[in-house]
């Protein structure tokens, strides 16, 4: 039951945005201005937010270390080296979607269904968001780029809203300016603000997701092959684990977090960031559609951990 509570929303907003393209509720030119406005000025608030408030420990920084590390290795080696098997017509953007897991609306609510009060897989989060919006961001820019100088690539990474986030949200944290002012009279009005402008997000990234979500016989093959190189990769990660932190692994609680967290789909904050490499709506709807099926593998990884590890 916890796991229909945590994803019967996810499922629903994703049915909700494909209902409204079929039936013709929403426009296209309507839905890419709900595009602009979450992921172009909300999501980066979120984004501020999660790293203005993260606890820094110096201890996880092995962990975190090490999962920043596969995620590049899987855009700068894994990615290219497997692009004859899963398909060149998408490398130009397929190699991100190995990179990074949903941790926060995914990963975060299952685990937490198992194992109360823990927020093992928040740290891992902290990979994912360096990965997510300080490494792709200046990838794509760079790629889009290609044919501009050096200053028009200077100019559209500097000037990326994910990039002013999360330096933002950097200083905030490491000049204990945030905790000063969620401590202060101040700090209410301060939180409320940002739950205010971050509630919304979710729900509207899901609905965009379901509205471009769009499988046929062309693209389920590329999905499924593109799927079968993110499992693998993902379960080596799992490995390098037990290989390098044994001892966290020998924690049950750290175990199921680990096993949670990387079965999951491409992290959300992915679909804001790729616009700019697709040729063709095609590469935004099989896109959704990765995104969307990828979440079976994590209910079933969800499913395998209650029953064998509570």
């Amino acid at each position: 039951m916890a796991a229909i509570t945590t994803l019967l929303p996810v499922f629903f907003m994703l049915a909700l945005g494909f209902a409204c393209r079929a039936l013709g509720w929403v426009t296209p030119e309507q839905k890419a201005g709900a595009n602009g406005i979450v992921f172009g000025v909300l999501f980066p608030v979120l984004i501020f937010n999660l790293l203005a408030s993260a606890d820094l420990d110096a201890s996880v920084l092995p962990v975190v270390g090490y999962v920043a590390v596969m995620y590049l290795l899987a855009l700068l080696v894994v990615g290219p080296l497997t692009a004859s098997f899963t398909g060149r017509e998408r490398a130009h953007f397929s190699k991100y979607l190995l990179a990074t897991h949903e941790g926060g609306n995914v990963a975060l609510p299952l685990y937490l269904s198992i194992v109360a009060g823990s927020s093992n897989t928040v740290i891992f989060d902290l990979a994912g968001v360096f990965t997510c919006f300080i490494v792709i961001p200046i990838m794509v820019a760079r790629e889009a780029s290609s044919s501009s100088g050096a200053g028009a690539l200077v100019k559209n990474i500097v000037t990326n809203p994910f990039i002013i986030a999360v330096a933002a949200g950097l200083v905030m944290n490491l000049t204990g300016l945030n905790g000063l002012i969620v401590g202060s009279a101040f700090g209410p009005a301060w939180t409320g603000t940002i739950s205010m402008v971050t509630s919304p997000i979710v729900a509207i990234i899901l609905f965009c997701l379901g509205y471009d979500l769009s499988v046929d016989k062309d693209t389920i093959g590329p999905i499924l092959r593109l799927g079968a190189v993110r499992f693998a990769w993902s379960t080596l990660i799992i490995l390098g684990f037990f290989l390098l932190f044994g001892a966290r692994m020998a924690n049950r609680e750290y175990l199921i977090a680990v096993l949670i967290y990387f079965m999951c789909p491409t992290g959300f904050g992915m679909v804001p960031l790729l616009p700019p490499l697709y040729k063709s709506k095609d590469d935004a709807s099989f896109t959704s559609a990765f995104m969307s099926l990828y979440i079976i593998v994590t209910l079933v990884a969800y499913t395998l951990v209650v029953l064998f590890l509570t």
